[in-house]
């Protein structure tokens, strides 16, 4: 797979919930982890005391974060107003030569800041909320 630049990954949110999915502008950075709990299963017929874990078991579960420089958009004006109404909404992550991962998830912290000589930026984090669905870029 060739390298791919990171300014070409993007957060999307569905603005109407209709399927309607707008770009959070300015972002310098994104990022996402994927987590799939364990289920430990050992007890003291496990072999040689080995742990053993059991398959498909644990709570699944997916974050993801950006950050960047304020742009008075609309796209960032629904990530306010998700994060103050505790907003269930559908949300992608697009790695252009990976695929787009794609699911409900809630808005849990928002940041905004401001330096007196420099750039108005923000971060905001999200948590799933639901399946979130992997297509792979053809």
């Amino acid at each position: 797979m060739p390298k791919q630049a990171g300014r070409l990954v993007l957060i999307k949110v569905d603005s109407t919930g209709a399927g309607v999915f707008v770009t959070i502008g300015g972002m310098r950075t994104k990022s996402a982890t994927i987590n799939s709990e364990q289920v430990d299963v050992t007890d003291s017929d496990s072999v040689n005391q080995w742990r053993e874990l059991l398959a498909n078991a644990g709570v699944k579960s997916m974050s993801m974060s950006g950050s960047g420089v304020f742009e008075d958009g609309a796209a960032f004006g629904f990530c306010v107003t998700y994060c103050l109404a505790g907003t269930i909404r559908e949300w992608q992550l697009i790695y252009p030569q990976l695929g787009t991962f794609e699911g409900l998830f809630q808005v849990v912290g928002l940041d905004l800041a401001g330096e007196y000589n420099a750039e108005a930026n923000y971060s905001f984090s999200l948590e799933s909320a639901g399946e979130i669905i992997f297509t792979p870029t053809p």
